[in-house]
């Protein structure tokens, strides 16, 4: 009798361990399952906020090219009316010298 009770309490405690380490089986898979979303998840934020990066940075580029352009086109402007201005000047000071030439 004392076999038979020894016995079936170490097929109780078989059983028990059995169950435990099925069920530290499936936590494991399931936790491995959640690491494995967590990865993808954050895998794609990322890829999503180095495309929004790349897109802001093209922009940018596109806007100082911009405002380079602008400043290129005030440069020549600014160029071309002070060349107008000494050409006037020169023309002024011509017919002044002209002037004072003719009055002597």
């Amino acid at each position: 009798m004392k076999k038979v009770l020894i016995a079936a309490m170490a097929l109780t405690v078989s059983m028990s361990v059995m169950t435990s380490c099925k069920d530290t089986k499936d936590k494991a898979e399931k936790a491995s399952e959640e690491a494995a979303k967590s990865l993808e998840e954050a895998g794609e934020d990322l890829e999503k906020a180095a495309q929004e990066t790349s897109d802001a940075m093209k922009k940018a580029g596109e806007d100082a090219k911009e405002m380079g352009e602008k400043a290129l086109d005030s440069l020549k402007k600014a160029g071309e009316e002070t060349m107008d201005a000494a050409e006037k000047a020169g023309e002024e000071m011509k017919e002044a010298a002209k002037k004072a030439i003719d009055s002597i």
